[in-house]
């Protein structure tokens, strides 16, 4: 079969379930036909807007590591195809920001550039997502995060520096084509923070602790009946586990366990006192305690084990499989109190979907 045919194939297999799905299947004929004439002349087809708005929806619904899937209708789709300047395409993702953010009542969003045309990159975002803490290596310990360490490395030679605070956001690396990546810093007052507290240790404000209220995460692949959208940022709002159970705990990351369990004053020097258990509860309990005073939406990891319950139970009654990455689908966090613990998944990929994709960069 050569990539004519495969991608024929796999627009006609998407367009097939999408017209189905939305009860349009009395245009399906037409629409095939339209798609094979564009795929025979130019080598490639363009989605509708109806087409893509649906295609990224059940990329959501299919996504097998999100456990937020119960929400996949809800997700807010944003045509930015017609885009090609590096400008025009930093304001559209401004635009996601403040759109996304909602003064805190966040809003599932995707903003979807130029897909790859015939095998050609048109856009790309380098950041991994498009807010993110700046991290600087030093001799004996990295100020900020780690994760973002050869990323922020990149930024500063690119001309770019921060404060070398623990908390700096990064900047915007956005590539057309061939062309070299340019740099843009996103304004501060449109990027919400949340100052991380806790209901009864006080002493953890001390800590000057604080995350972003909206993960958009901008280095996956959309794909979509064969077209790759390999620039389209998505978010839904934060599970509190991700922040206080990982971005925060992790000790490769920002690793505030040992100061929490100071403050509470544990004893870190055995294993047996579960010190590090207790601190990661009070960590996560800061957490939704502080998005919550600040009126930031999130969700936690019992909440979302029931939602997703639900999302299955949905699935069933549609005659949909469901897939799923049982290692990312159980919390962090005492995994077992929740039904995903003690079920099985299949783990096979199904299109549409969001899919990894090697960085632009070394």
């Amino acid at each position: 079969m050569n990539q004519i045919e495969k991608l024929f194939n796999e627009a006609k297999q998407f367009i097939e379930i999408c017209y189905k799905e939305l009860g349009i299947e009395g245009k399906l004929k037409q629409r095939l036909t339209e798609i094979k004439t564009a795929i025979d002349i130019d080598g490639y087809y363009e989605h509708t807007y109806e087409e893509l708005a649906y295609g990224a929806k059940m990329a959501w619904r299919n996504s097998n590591r999100c456990i937020g899937r119960f929400f996949w209708q809800s997700l807010d789709v944003i045509d930015a195809r017609s885009l090609e300047k590096e400008e025009d395409i930093f304001d559209a993702l401004l635009h996601h920001i403040k759109a996304a953010t909602n003064n805190g009542k966040i809003r599932p969003m995707i903003t979807v550039f130029k897909p790859k045309i015939s095998g050609e990159e048109q856009i790309r975002i380098w950041n991994h997502q498009l807010i993110r803490y700046a991290g600087y290596e030093r001799d004996e310990d990295t100020i900020g995060d780690p994760a973002s360490a050869s990323f922020t490395t990149l930024c500063n030679k690119m001309g770019w520096k921060g404060k070398e605070t623990h908390f700096d956001l990064l900047p915007l690396v956005i590539q057309t084509k061939k062309n070299e990546p340019k740099l843009f810093e996103i304004p501060e007052n449109i990027v919400l923070e949340v100052p991380i507290h806790h209901p009864e240790y006080e002493s953890i404000k001390d800590l000057n602790i604080k995350w972003y209220a909206v993960p958009i995460i901008s280095d996956m692949k959309l794909e979509i009946g064969g077209i790759e959208y390999i620039a389209a940022p998505f978010n839904g709002w934060y599970m509190e586990t991700e922040i206080g159970a990982r971005n925060l705990a992790d000790p490769f990351r920002y690793n505030f366990l040992p100061k929490i369990a100071s403050i509470m004053g544990l004893d870190t020097s055995i294993n047996t006192t579960f010190w590090k258990d207790r601190a990661l509860i009070e960590l996560n309990t800061a957490v939704v305690y502080s998005f919550k005073k600040a009126g930031v939406s999130i969700v936690d990891h019992h909440t979302a084990a029931a939602q997703f319950k639900r999302f299955e139970e949905n699935e069933e009654k549609c005659g949909r499989a469901i897939t799923g990455d049982w290692t990312w689908l159980i919390p962090p966090v005492s995994p077992a109190t929740t039904h995903i613990f003690h079920k099985s998944y299949d783990n096979t990929f199904v299109s549409p979907n969001y899919f990894y994709q090697d960085p632009p960069y070394n």
